[in-house]
């Protein structure tokens, strides 16, 4: 039988919240696409000029490796497949199908957003990209690791790690100039939001195999 905290985490106020989220991200792009014609915000220009200012050899390495981290092959393959290969051999199966459908899932509506509303990216890029400035599909990756190995793991120290690392990500895409902020608020919500909707129905299962884990830990460690 689950227990009840099992119970608990399919309650509603989740996913409405998480749902709500990603409502904000694509009513954000369409205010942006069709309120503004996909102008630039105030707030989008200042953010901009001011991490311009900033820029500096010493800045650019680690905003480079995020890029490369984030994206391409390293960031759509190597680390999603990594990370469910890891997840089998360590026996959980039901976090790797959680995490491969939250990561796909948050592709495919980043994707989607991206071809509806089109937006251009800033004219000062330092590295080249593909057409759609928003939302940001680094950021949105970003933030759906670290909700979706936030849940699994369960730990407070990866859940610190994940924020940290989105907004490492956020930075990063700004400081480059191929997002406006905008873009990557969207991401961080759509990450996010679509992380938590897919949670839902796994959330018992997810549960009955963390403490399976953590009861074969506990065996393996009396036994010694």
């Amino acid at each position: 039988m689950p227990s009840r905290e099992a119970h608990k985490v399919t309650r509603r106020w989740p996913v409405i919240s998480a749902a709500v989220a990603v409502a904000l991200a694509a009513a954000l792009g369409a205010l942006i696409a069709f309120g503004v014609g996909n102008a630039a915000l105030e707030p989008d220009n200042e953010w901009l000029e001011d991490l311009a200012e900033q820029r500096t050899i010493w800045l650019d390495a680690p905003a480079l490796l995020l890029d490369w981290l984030g994206g391409g092959i390293v960031g759509i393959y190597v680390i999603p497949i990594g990370t469910v290969v890891v997840l089998c051999l360590l026996r959980r199966f039901w976090a790797a199908l959680y995490y491969a459908l939250a990561a796909l899932i948050s592709v495919g509506v980043v994707q989607l957003l991206k071809g509806t509303f089109d937006r251009p990216r800033p004219e000062e890029m330092m590295v080249l990209s593909d057409a759609g400035s928003f939302p940001s599909g680094h950021v949105a990756n970003a933030a759906t690791i670290a909700v979706t190995l936030g849940i699994i793991l369960s730990r407070t120290w990866v859940w610190i790690a994940g924020v940290i690392y989105t907004i490492l990500m956020l930075l990063s895409r700004t400081y480059l100039g191929v997002h406006w902020l905008t873009d990557t608020i969207g991401g961080m919500l759509i990450g996010a939001g679509v992380a938590i909707i897919v949670w839902a129905p796994f959330a018992v299962r997810l549960e009955r195999e963390r403490q399976r884990r953590r009861a074969e830990a506990a065996s393996k460690l009396a036994a010694h």
